[in-house]
């Protein structure tokens, strides 16, 4: 049987899309179709039902795909690794949002790189939760962190952590807009308060807006900063009020450079998911930094 039918075949099954997988492996997606005809033809048997989105395998590909997949991720894992040049570094490449990534994952990652026997070169993307799937999707990224759980059999997410989010503001701000009942409801006058947010839809204080005060803001933001260090910098110099994971404004906090204005019953919490394609963790070096990451997030929340 043709390994590049079965390598086909697997793609098909993970990506659950004729058009995904042509995207994936660089085919046209009537060259995909064609692979997956002939490769039906001589088992004798269908693999795919073809449906208005996607396709879904037949009991019989599924069989295939878990006997075939593991295989296969070998053979890459050979491939990519190399046979004769044992004392390469082999290369993680990891992607996720800046701040997080930045903060949290390449701190901890740091400690697997060099040249250890099992350590790797360690390379780093930023972007939003649907750039880095679409990324690792592609094959441009071998482990993602996102906020988003992604859908299909294409990419595999395990709960990383969950993140805290606090109002802040400067004291300043805080002798002006007064008292809040500790863990009420009410919503804060806050008219003449400025905000500071990493985007004009202001996700970060209508997400704490919808979740403890059940409404949504009313005023628009001040300054837009795309990236939460520079949030959390203009909240220190007394621009105005931002909402701000914990971990970021946790020193601040302590300083008193920032206050927290509020301290609802249930704060609202955000889940990182750190996700790889399906079948990656086979390969040495992707799996370890995947277990490195899920310990040391077990001493972040």
């Amino acid at each position: 049987m043709d390994l590049a039918l079965l390598r086909t075949f697997v793609t098909v099954h993970r990506a659950g899309s004729f058009t995904r997988a042509a995207a994936l492996l660089g085919l046209s997606q009537p060259a995909v179709t064609s692979q997956i005809r002939t490769l039906e033809r001589q088992l004798g048997r269908p693999l795919f039902l073809r449906q208005a989105r996607g396709v879904t395998p037949t009991s019989i590909g599924d069989e295939l795909a878990h006997k075939a997949a593991p295989h296969l991720d070998a053979l890459v894992e050979i491939t990519e690794s190399g046979i004769d040049d044992e004392s390469s570094l082999r290369t993680l490449h990891l992607a996720g949002p800046p701040e997080f990534t930045a903060e949290r994952a390449l701190p901890a990652l740091t400690e697997l790189t060099g040249e250890d026997g099992q350590g790797f070169a360690l390379r780093a993307s930023f972007g939003t939760a649907e750039e880095v799937l679409e990324g690792l999707s592609a094959g441009h990224h071998d482990l993602a962190i996102s906020t988003a759980r992604p859908r299909g059999a294409l990419l595999t997410a395990a709960p990383l952590c969950d993140e805290e989010h606090v109002l802040v503001a400067a004291p300043r701000w805080a002798d002006e807009i007064g008292p809040m009942t500790p863990h009420g409801q009410e919503v804060p006058a806050l008219e003449n308060v400025p905000l500071v947010e990493v985007h004009e839809s202001l996700p970060f204080v209508s997400r704490y807006w919808a979740s403890v005060f059940d409404s949504r803001p009313t005023v628009s933001g001040t300054v837009i900063a795309p990236d939460l260090r520079a949030v959390l910098a203009c909240a220190v110099a007394g621009t105005g009020l931002a909402v701000l994971p914990r971990y970021l404004c946790a020193s601040a906090l302590e300083r008193g450079d920032v206050v927290a204005l509020h301290e609802p019953a249930v704060p609202p919490l955000r889940t990182y998911f750190l996700v790889v394609r399906t079948g990656t963790l086979a390969m040495p070096h992707i799996a370890r930094a995947h277990e490195w990451l899920l310990q040391a997030a077990s001493e972040w929340c």
